[in-house]
């Protein structure tokens, strides 16, 4: 199974807020997820971001990849390394 870390979107419409979520690459983008690890508001200034650091490593250290927003929102928080 390949598990992704990426962005689910809650929210009425056009007021967009983001879970952050590990699922089922194969799943729908607001579908089934494994579990949820935090939540993105990009609509504050500045944006909110909160993350379970322990939680992310937990999945990272077991395979799952993050899409490539949710690792620049992981690059922020100190998660992963900066890249270079």
């Amino acid at each position: 199974m390949a598990v992704r870390i990426r962005l689910s979107r809650v929210g009425a419409r056009k007021q967009p807020t983001y879970r952050v979520v590990v699922a089922d690459a194969r799943n729908a983008r607001d579908g089934r997820s494994l579990d949820t690890i935090g939540h993105y508001n990009p609509r504050t200034e500045p944006a909110e971001i909160a993350i379970d650091a322990d939680k992310a490593k937990h999945w990272l250290d077991r395979g799952a990849r993050p899409s490539d927003t949710v690792a620049r929102l992981f690059r922020e928080q100190g998660i992963l390394p900066a890249a270079k």
